[in-house]
């Protein structure tokens, strides 16, 4: 069973989600936070195996929730909550470490692969990446900390790579090209360090950024 935690300051929002949750059965919403102070207490008493979060929220954003919890270590996989309006803020979001984000307006089969998807290591970042996020990329380039030019990635690297930016977990990738899961967690961790970069997410943006996906 994957528990899940709904942190947004609109009752209808948290509900709507709810609801949709609730039509799977591996999925349970475990608690429910209105605002992000309340989620930064909550969330690590909870331990929820992943966060749906929205980043616009009165007294604490979505985004402080990401770099308090971050800067602990005690940050589950989260997925951020959004709208058309908030591409610049999605791309902080990820920066500070959510795993992917969707759409209010989600459907249920959408919203289900996606808590599934990071609940199991993977990520939503390329997938769902419209072209005015991808011009945020370049936008915030300088923003990153990471090499100026990054070693280059072997063909099997970059291979994997792309499959990160799928939102494949290592197991996944892995089984898709018939190696062990741990030649693919070395691969993962020499991507990491030719890019400067410390977790997949990043990763996928730095990808972006460089044009190799």
């Amino acid at each position: 069973m994957i528990s899940v935690c709904l942190v947004d300051d609109q009752n209808l929002v948290r509900q709507g989600v709810r609801s949709l949750l609730d039509l799977a059965e591996d999925i349970r919403v475990v608690a429910e936070c209105a605002d992000g102070a309340q989620a930064v207490l909550e969330i690590p008493r909870i331990k929820p195996d992943v966060v749906l979060l929205d980043l616009r929220m009165p007294n604490m954003s979505g985004l402080e929730v990401l770099q308090a919890l971050s800067a602990r270590n005690e940050l589950p996989p989260t997925i951020i909550l959004t709208t058309f309006d908030d591409d610049q803020l999605v791309l902080q979001g990820l920066k500070a470490g959510a795993r992917g984000y969707l759409l209010k307006d989600v459907s249920l089969e959408q919203l289900v692969e996606a808590v599934r998807t990071v609940a199991a290591g993977g990520s939503l970042v390329a997938p769902m990446v419209t072209q005015r996020l991808l011009a945020g990329v370049g936008r915030i380039q300088n923003q990153f900390t990471s090499l100026e030019q990054p070693d280059p990635l072997t063909e099997r690297e970059t291979e994997i790579l792309r499959l990160l930016s799928g939102g494949y977990s290592n197991k996944e990738i892995a089984n898709s090209l018939k190696v062990a899961e741990g030649t693919v967690k070395n691969h993962v961790s020499n991507i990491l360090s030719k890019l400067g970069v410390r977790d997949r997410t990043r990763a996928v943006l730095k990808a972006l950024e460089l044009g190799i996906v």
